[in-house]
C-alpha cells in the first residue's frame, strides 16, 4: 500500500470527532474532486510502498487506540482489508473512510472495520472540464456507485458524510440517501448521516454553517463541523 503519511492527531470530522486518533493515509485515488484538500494523495499522489507489518507497528508505536485509514482512496489497495483485519485483531478501534465507489471483493467474512465512514461526492465535486477534461469524464462516470456503498454499510457500523457547498448540493445528497433506501428496502438511520460544509477555511465553513446547520436540523440529519479546520487550519499532518 502506498503511503503519504501516518500521523497522530484529533478526528475532526464525523460521529468520533474529537477522538484522539492514529490516521493512516493512503496515496492515490480513482476520484478528482475540485476540491480535494489531500492534493498530495490524488492529484500529484507522493508516498512509499508499505507492508502491513510496517504500518502496524507505526501505529502501535503512538500509543492510541484509535486508527483511521484514509485518503485518497484506501480501498483501492489490496492490502486494506488484510490491514484493517490485522489493526482490529490487535485490539484497536478501527475506521476506514472512503468514498463508497471500490467494494472489495471478495468480502471477509469476519468483522473487518468498527466504523464504515462513506462520503459519496456530490455532482459538484467534479473538476472544470475545460482544464480537466479526461478526469472531468472519469470523475462523473465513477463517482456514484450506489452498491458499492450499500455493500459497505452492510459491513457493519457506518456513517454517511456528505460535502455540501449549495443548496443544490444538499437537495442532492437527500435525494441520494432517498435512493439508497429504496435500493436497501429499509431506512437508514438519519443519525448516521452527517453534512459537511465544504471549504478549507474558517470564514468559508461559517458562511455556510449558517443556512446548512439549522437545514439539517429541519431534516433530522447531523450536522457536521469540520473542527480540524477550526482547530489546527489547513495543515498538512493534522
Amino acid at each position: 500500500m502506498r503511503i503519504a503519511e501516518v500521523y497522530a492527531s484529533l478526528q475532526g470530522e464525523g460521529l468520533l470527532a474529537g477522538t484522539p486518533s492514529v490516521f493512516v493515509r493512503s496515496s492515490g485515488c480513482n476520484l478528482r474532486c475540485h476540491w480535494c484538500d489531500t492534493p498530495f494523495t490524488s492529484w500529484n499522489p507522493v508516498g512509499d510502498e508499505w507492508g502491513v507489518e510496517r504500518i502496524a507497528a507505526a501505529v502501535a508505536a503512538t500509543g492510541l487506540r484509535h486508527v483511521v485509514l484514509t485518503g485518497g482512496e484506501p480501498l483501492l489497495f489490496a492490502d486494506a482489508v488484510p490491514l484493517l483485519t490485522a489493526l482490529r485483531g490487535s485490539g484497536l478501534h478501527v475506521t476506514v473512510e472512503t468514498a463508497g465507489t471500490v467494494l472489495p471483493t471478495p468480502l471477509p467474512e469476519e468483522p473487518w472495520t468498527d466504523l464504515m465512514s462513506v462520503s459519496p461526492k456530490l455532482a459538484s465535486s467534479a473538476p472544470a472540464v475545460d482544464a480537466h477534461p479526461a478526469w472531468h469524464r472519469r470523475h462523473r462516470a465513477a463517482r456514484r456507485r450506489d452498491a458499492a456503498i450499500l455493500g459497505l454499510l452492510a459491513a457493519g457500523p457506518w456513517q454517511l458524510k456528505f460535502v455540501v457547498g449549495s443548496g443544490a448540493d444538499f437537495d442532492e445528497a437527500l435525494g441520494w440517501l432517498t435512493d439508497l433506501e429504496r435500493a436497501r428496502g429499509a431506512p437508514l438511520d438519519r443519525r448516521r448521516v452527517v453534512l459537511m460544509p465544504e471549504g478549507t477555511d474558517r470564514a468559508a465553513l461559517e458562511r455556510t454553517a449558517t443556512w446548512l446547520e439549522p437545514a439539517c436540523r429541519a431534516e433530522g440529519v447531523v450536522f457536521g463541523a469540520r473542527h480540524h479546520i477550526t482547530w489546527f487550519g489547513h495543515t498538512r499532518g493534522t
